[in-house]
């Protein structure tokens, strides 16, 4: 027991590392919660922190806090956020579903901390937790740690994805190729024309992650345990809100309803719900690129992605589009964490949800994924891809679907027959429409020219 000490809470003593500087209800989660293995984010816990750390200044300002006091706990929460102590939050996700035991993990670091650097004995609950409960902490925490992520990652990774598709599309605005409905030859279109609708989705998701974030900044900071106020002073939410804006840099408002605050999880669902738009886009974009890599004899082969890797134990040469295939299963995986905050949203049982701490961590994993699968994208792929004018010319040339094009002088049916044929002989339809019209092969060659369709 000589690498032990023992604290004491309300449920009596307990047995914690001596090395630790959490408490006792941190050690009982500890025992309690093994269930994953899996930890609160650390931009999870650094909003908490942050949380006590703008409560403290506000609970100065009431002259509920001592100075001392005071500066003790900002010290402590200021060591925190410069990463000193990651190692002393290690609470698994799945714990008790207000994520009671995060809110007392962090303050008991920060009490702990803050009496060893001032000498002061600084409580957990009644210093540290001041005016404050867990079930308005870990709601402000969900969205402050998301807002602050799309901000400090995602929003900058959508925005990267996007010039470099904007680049793509004018390097190829002189390439026109076969486009595709159902799998199946269409109607040409130029190649940055596909880019550019790539590029509208990507920037069509950010702009509804903007304002999702906007959402994210009205917080439930001040309704305390069912959302009254109850030990909180007059217009703490305000001055919170004045205070966590200055320190963060986004404008954050208390919401218009605080019962509403603690018993929904409605705005961090529908910011999945964006999330999980934003990897849809980033499926579809990376199935084309897959498709349109596809060969390089067999396939599609209009364009080479970049070879990064082997792509086979056994067979050798082999080559395959890594980044596409790794970005699509990070897409499947944030569709899989909307289920999941979806079903956790839906646990608002009467003042309170319930299973707030996973979804903190699928939110915030989620935004992490695309962040990341947007760089990964725009830089080992898109940036980089070639393309074989050769295969996209010769597959434009013998399109039979080309034909569409002189519907309107010689009518649906007669430019089905030529279609038909031209397919069946494996012929120019240019060739087979000179053949079965009246019109000069001159005048077809200007209807047919796919620099005229696009």
């Amino acid at each position: 027991m000589k690498n032990f000490r023992l604290e004491r809470d309300s449920m009596g003593e307990v047995s914690v590392p001596v090395s630790a500087k959490y408490g006792a209800q941190t050690q009982r989660a500890i025992d309690n919660f093994g269930l994953s293995g899996l930890k609160m984010p650390a931009q999870f816990i650094s909003a908490v922190v942050r949380i006590k750390r703008c409560a403290a200044i506000v609970n100065r300002e009431e002259e509920l806090l001592a100075e001392d006091v005071f500066q003790a706990i900002v010290g402590a929460a200021d060591a925190v956020l410069a990463g000193d102590y990651g190692g002393q939050f290690p609470v698994d996700v799945f714990q008790t579903g207000s994520g009671t035991s995060s809110n007392m993990n962090v303050n008991e670091v920060l009490a702990n901390l803050a009496s060893e650097g001032s000498g002061l004995k600084v409580s957990p609950n009644d210093h540290v937790n001041m005016s404050q409960s867990s079930n308005d902490v870990i709601p402000s925490a969900i969205h402050l740690s998301a807002a602050l992520a799309l901000q400090d990652q995602l929003l900058p990774a959508l925005e990267r994805l996007e010039r470099v598709l904007d680049r793509k599309a004018s390097e190829f605005d002189s390439i026109i190729k076969t486009g595709r409905t159902h799998l199946m030859d269409a109607m040409p279109i130029k190649l940055s024309q596909e880019i550019l609708a790539w590029a509208e989705q990507i920037h069509k998701a950010r702009k509804r992650l903007l304002d999702t974030q906007s959402q994210l900044c009205y917080l439930a900071q001040g309704a305390t345990a069912v959302g009254t106020g109850i030990n909180a002073p007059d217009l703490f939410a305000e001055k919170f809100c004045a205070a966590i804006s200055i320190d963060t840099g986004l404008h954050f408002k208390p919401n218009d309803s605080l019962f509403e605050a603690l018993s929904s999880q409605d705005t961090a669902v529908a910011a999945s719900g964006q999330l999980k738009a934003l990897a849809v886009a980033l499926m579809k974009i990376s199935n084309d690129l897959r498709w349109m890599n596809s060969g390089p004899l067999a396939g599609l082969g209009e364009i080479r992605l970049p070879a990064l890797q082997p792509g086979s134990s056994i067979m050798p040469g082999k080559v395959n589009p890594v980044i596409p295939e790794a970005v699509a299963m990070a897409a499947a995986h944030v569709i899989g964490n909307d289920t999941c905050i979806t079903v956790a949203g839906q646990s608002g049982n009467f003042q309170l949800n319930v299973m707030l701490p996973v979804i903190a961590y699928n939110l915030l994993q989620s935004i992490e994924l695309l962040s990341n699968a947007c760089i990964a994208l725009a830089d080992k792929t898109i940036a980089e891809f070639t393309i074989d004018e050769a295969v996209m010319a010769e597959s434009l040339a013998r399109n039979p679907i080309l034909v569409t094009a002189l519907n309107p002088v010689i009518g649906y049916l007669a430019a089905a027959e030529i279609a038909k044929k031209a397919y069946a002989e494996q012929r120019p339809v240019l060739d087979v429409a000179e053949e079965m019209t009246e019109l000069s092969r001159e005048e077809l060659a200007v209807l047919l020219d796919p620099v005229n369709l696009v």
